[in-house]
């Protein structure tokens, strides 16, 4: 059952912990506040500037690579331009870089909203390549609005953030990330260690600049660029968080705007991991009953939740001892079996993938999860990475400011196997996945506050993995009050507007394209 290159997009849509790669407080430079001190010329000239739209290339290595873009329905074409954005936004008239844009025009101009920019998450997710993979999704949008989406700063084509080669890569990925000894804590130190050190020989006086807030302040300069007086916006995953910060520091130019699979903006380093810990572990359930509810027809052991669960954990264990056969001369290790699994249950439907992959890993093939670790980790068929790990570290990095030793990571793991038997080991040690990093953090966790705002739908999904339920409503109190507005979907997967729930995609589509707020509470089953 090979996976293929759409579904490899779409299980890309959200980027976990699991193997986030390094962050430390040492080193000299300082992720910058992003406050504006420059000069109103040097101002005017980026929010004057012309966008030259015309068809778009196919995505480069960092995007993921492959074919253009489709045409979309009834033949029209994606059309793609850069955007000129201070390289630091506290020098306006300063350097400069480029992000990537891509747009599909909205088919009834006369009845035109205006543009819709999307955020499909990670951090580290490619906007330029997600938005046409998911374009049939937000067809019904596209008849009064610009579909937009981006490569924020770090990412993809934007001045693309890169920390390793492809060979090396795929070493650090087989690395194992629960070291069970100190030698082997070493060696996970070290590695993490010559990751950060290459991110910073790369990315060098960038580093610093790829955070939140300055993608936020970019959003507010695409907003005036495309000739919106509001900023209407649909954020996924990590899209909600930039899209609450956003709505924080320019509360008086939210327009439409929705944040579906929601970030908890309350939660620090370590309280978001052992939410996301939770949530996996809630999927891992749901996905073990499915199972036991199909009673023979499921193709693993055991004749419950935790017998079946058991038999992945001893799986597991066993890969910690000795990988097996995976792809080609490459092996499938126990960190690679699990973040193959976790990335697995971002949607229901790749539970058969699961399920099959699980099967043929106890049978010695470790083929298929391999293959769904790779879709995690950005990794194309042909051996070339994309860089969405390595923007999802410089992004969270340059974000959070705790910083985390091994030795403290390890004095937490108590918490995280009590939380997953099966993910919380992973989820425990990344905490030190900033130790290394050369850019101290900005913030303990984002502030959302936008009073004022106009209100933003919040779409919380009660089986969603990557982004646990209850940090849709810590968005809507975090928010303030008359600005978030709170729907809940009961259902399983990383998001809901793409569940196939035709209660959400109504719920959404009505405020969205016809100012329809829903009643705050709205339950979609």
């Amino acid at each position: 059952m090979p996976i293929s290159a759409a579904q490899r997009a779409a299980l890309l849509t959200a980027t976990t912990v699991l193997l986030a790669a390094g962050c430390s407080d040492g080193g000299d430079q300082a992720a910058d506040p992003v406050t504006p001190t420059g000069s109103a010329t040097g101002l005017s000239a980026l929010t004057s500037q012309k966008l030259s739209w015309a068809p778009c290339p196919p995505p480069s290595a960092a995007e993921g690579g492959g074919p253009a873009p489709s045409p979309l329905p009834g033949g029209a074409a994606w059309e793609c331009s850069f955007l000129q954005v201070p390289l630091d936004w506290a020098e306006p008239e300063g350097e400069t870089i480029e992000l990537a844009l891509i747009r599909a025009k909205a088919r009834d101009s006369a009845r035109r909203i205006g543009s819709l920019v999307f955020n499909f998450g990670g951090p580290g997710g490619s906007g330029v390549t997600a938005l046409p993979g998911f374009a049939t999704d937000y067809e019904s949008l596209r008849s009064r609005y610009d579909l937009v989406s981006f490569d924020p700063r770090g990412v993809g084509r934007s001045d693309p953030v890169e920390c390793a080669t492809d060979k090396e890569l795929d070493a650090y990925y087989a690395l194992d990330f629960t070291p069970d000894d100190t030698a082997e804590e070493r060696t996970l130190s070290d590695a993490q260690k010559r990751y950060a050190q290459g991110c910073e020989r790369e990315a060098g006086a960038a580093l610093p600049h790829v955070g939140t807030e300055n993608a936020a302040r970019d959003m507010d300069l695409m907003r005036q660029v495309l000739g919106d007086e509001k900023l209407h916006y649909f954020g996924i995953s990590y899209g909600t968080e930039l899209g609450g910060v956003y709505a924080h520091m320019f509360p008086e130019n939210v327009g439409r705007a929705v944040f579906d699979a929601v970030v908890d903006p309350e939660a620090g380093v370590e309280d978001g991991a052992l939410g996301q810990a939770r949530g996996f572990q809630l999927a891992l359930d749901n996905f073990a009953q499915d199972c036991v509810d199909r009673g023979d027809e499921c193709a693993l052991p055991g004749s419950s939740v935790s017998e079946i669960e058991a038999g992945i954990t001893d799986l597991l264990a066993e890969l910690d001892k000795k990988p097996i056969p995976g792809i080609g001369d490459r092996k499938l290790t126990q960190t690679q079996a699990t973040n193959g699994i976790a990335q697995a249950l971002y949607s229901k439907e790749f539970w058969p993938y699961l399920e099959q992959g699980l099967d043929a890993a106890d049978g010695g093939d470790g083929a298929l999860l391999l293959s769904l670790s790779d879709s995690m980790n950005g990794r194309s068929q042909d051996g070339s990475y994309s860089n969405i790990q390595a923007a999802n570290a410089a992004i969270n990095c340059v974000d959070f400011k705790e910083r985390y030793t091994l030795g403290q990571a390890k004095e937490r793991l108590g918490r995280f196997r009590e939380a997953s038997p099966v993910f919380g080991d992973f989820m425990g040690w990344s905490l030190a996945s900033c130790s290394q990093w050369p850019v101290p953090g900005l913030w303990e966790h984002p502030d959302v506050s936008a009073p004022g705002a106009a209100p933003i739908l919040v779409v919380g999904n009660t089986g969603d993995p990557a982004t646990p339920y209850e940090g849709a409503r810590s968005m809507v109190n975090a928010l303030g009050k008359g600005v978030g507005v709170e729907v809940t979907y009961e259902g399983e997967g990383h998001g809901a507007y793409n569940s196939g729930s035709a209660c959400v995609k109504k719920t959404v589509d009505d405020y969205l394209l016809a100012g329809k707020v829903p009643a705050s509470g709205t339950v979609c089953r």
